[in-house]
């Protein structure tokens, strides 16, 4: 017996110390990892400011669901349940959880789900087990559309950006800056993920908090864009678009792009391009519904038309070929040529047949003349053509710190031969000379030509935030003017030059009678460019005021024709909220009053309680 009961308690003895001693760490946390789980906290991404300190891009507290496993993989019926509740399906759910690494750990399905979502979810909460809602930072664009195209939207990471980004310490489920300022910043603007230890019960739900880690929050950027402009500007375009298209007679007028930079630093006041879309839709995954609407609409929403489009600049590039014939002494400013109509070697004439008869540079650059800048083009030729063009910068990107800018394309031989295989012609010269043929810009570029002229010569990088910083406000960094090159221009050409763009608004001018009692003085080119896939796109390039500049602007409205008619107008609100103007009231102004006038007068009236 002694024997006996002197083995039994040898054996429980040796079986706790295997249990406590030798495994117990082992056994402790296989036993936590069935009642503790680690739920991540999404770091609030750093707010954006326009240069007067207002916010326009925060963060705001949404709800997301997650999945946590209890003792196993979350079962095939509790996510059959699941998928509708969340406007998912089962598959992408089932993709979701084989993409994490731990099957025991917390994933992360839908971000910033609705009330009613959440509703659905507490509902049923006993039919789901291990479905956890949590309280996480939502990225919130304060004005919705507002220079959607600038700040860009977020997104969960896909399996390509963590692949690339998986050294940086990004993970997955973690939301990241897919287009925009949000992708060019989003490592400094991100923050710190926290996350909290919780207890959960056989059903998955949270019981209590053992640990919480807060999440560091981003660092924020004061941008140089002016919002009172930036609104200003889409107001005007969008009003101008629905004119042209409804009362003028121009259905195709539906896209267009602005940009309004600092000639003397190349800070961005604005930038504008439509059609556009509201990046709120992006959180938490967009729908099928607004996705299809974005992908359907043929103009492209999602395209940033200021730097990735792409357009023959028509008679703004004038400017280029009126610069380098004076400079280069093919032309006197007083020199006059004589317009018959059409170019005495090759027969290519003004619109509607125009004959001006002898004129000098500045009457041609009014009155836009295509045969006195197809003679400045013949005495240049194109080679030196394109060596001015590229003085200007023209033909590579501006260096603006945004994805996806296009650099445009400068006329040339070698690029015919390369693509065609084919001899330069005359003609050609003579079409490069006035915008056409193989001549192509963005916007972008377009406001850095202008501005060059309006500074004396000065290139700089269009740069978009001035500061950054910390979350207790404190100045990380400090961005400053940072200029790329210089054409060197005389000042008899560059006063020359000017007084010609001068003119273009003068009441003889392309443009004088859409800045008719405008009270400040500028300069500025109209463009109808010639469009081989539609109508002609209307350009107008500008700068003010005329003595001091501190603005300058570029607009191009797409098949929207003449450029006085299209893109002018919009400029000019631009510049009237730039400089605090009396507003004129034009033509588009009223429609966009009628229009309001007729949705309040359809609004339903809502009956006060006695």
């Amino acid at each position: 017996m002694a024997v006996i009961l002197f083995m039994i308690v040898t054996a429980i003895i040796s079986r706790l110390v295997w249990l406590q001693i030798l495994h117990g760490e082992d056994f402790r946390a296989q036993s936590d990892n069935n009642r503790i789980r680690l739920l991540s906290i999404t770091a609030p991404r750093g707010t954006f400011y326009d240069r007067n300190g207002v916010p326009l891009v925060t963060s705001r507290p949404g709800f997301s669901v997650s999945l946590v496993p209890i003792s196993g993989p979350i079962s095939d019926e509790v996510i059959n349940r699941l998928a509708p509740l969340v406007n998912m399906t089962a598959e992408n759910i089932k993709k979701k959880i084989k993409s994490q690494d731990n099957p025991l750990a917390p994933i992360r399905i839908k971000d910033d789900v609705s009330q009613d979502i959440l509703a659905k979810i507490t509902e049923r909460q006993s039919e789901l087990p291990g479905v956890v809602v949590e309280v996480q930072a939502v990225r919130n664009y304060i004005n919705q559309e507002l220079a959607a195209h600038l700040f860009g939207y977020v997104g969960e990471i896909s399996d390509t950006e963590l692949e690339k980004k998986k050294s940086e310490g990004y993970h997955n489920g973690d939301l990241v800056g897919k287009s925009g300022l949000e992708k060019v910043y989003d490592k400094e603007i991100r923050g710190v993920n926290g996350g909290q230890q919780i207890e959960v019960d056989v059903e998955g739900k949270p019981t209590r908090v053992i640990g919480k880690k807060e999440p560091v929050l981003g660092n924020e950027l004061v941008l140089t864009i002016d919002a009172r402009i930036q609104k200003a500007a889409e107001k005007a375009m969008d009003d101008r678009l629905r004119y042209l298209q409804d009362k003028f007679g121009n259905p195709k007028a539906k896209a267009a792009a602005a940009v309004v930079m600092n000639p003397q630093t190349g800070e961005i006041l604005a930038l504008v391009s439509r059609p556009t879309f509201n990046p709120n839709k992006f959180n938490g995954g967009i729908s099928t519904k607004d996705w299809q609407e974005i992908n359907d609409n043929p103009f492209n929403p999602m395209q940033n038309r200021t730097i990735n489009a792409e357009y023959p600049p028509g008679s703004s590039f004038k400017i280029v070929t009126g610069s380098a014939a004076l400079e280069s002494g093919k032309v006197a400013p007083d020199e006059k040529i004589f317009d018959s109509g059409t170019h005495w070697l090759v027969p290519k004439g003004n619109s509607h047949n125009a004959a001006l008869g002898w004129i000098d540079f500045k009457v041609a650059m009014a009155k836009s003349d295509n045969v006195y800048f197809y003679e400045l083009g013949n005495r240049l030729g194109i080679d030196l053509l394109e060596e001015w063009a590229r003085k200007f910068g023209l033909g590579v990107p501006t260096g603006i710190n945004l994805p996806g800018e296009s650099e445009g394309l400068v006329a040339n031989r070698k690029y015919k031969m390369k693509v065609y295989e084919e001899e330069w012609y005359l003609s050609e010269t003579l079409d490069a000379a006035i915008g056409q043929g193989f001549q192509l810009m963005t916007p972008m570029q377009m406001v850095s030509l202008i501005s060059q002229i309006a500074n004396g010569g000065h290139r700089y990088r269009p740069y978009l935030v001035s500061k950054m910083l910390s979350p207790d406000g404190k100045v990380i960094k400090t961005y400053e003017p940072e200029e790329l090159g210089r054409v060197n221009l005389s000042e008899k050409t560059l006063k020359t030059v000017r007084e010609a763009l001068k003119e273009v608004i003068s009441p003889q001018g392309t443009a004088g009678y859409m800045f008719e009692n405008f009270p400040m003085q500028i300069a500025g080119k109209t463009s109808t460019a010639e469009n081989p896939h539609g109508d002609d796109h209307g350009w107008f390039v500008a700068y003010g005021p005329y003595e001091n500049p501190t603005l300058a602007v570029a607009v191009v409205v797409e098949q929207g024709g003449y450029g006085s008619d299209s893109a002018a107008p919009i400029a000019r609100k631009i510049f009237e909220a730039a400089f605090n103007l009396p507003p004129q009231k034009d033509a588009a102004d009223a429609y966009a009053e009628e229009l309001a006038a007729k949705a309040a007068a359809a609004a339903p009236t809502v009956k006060q309680k006695p």
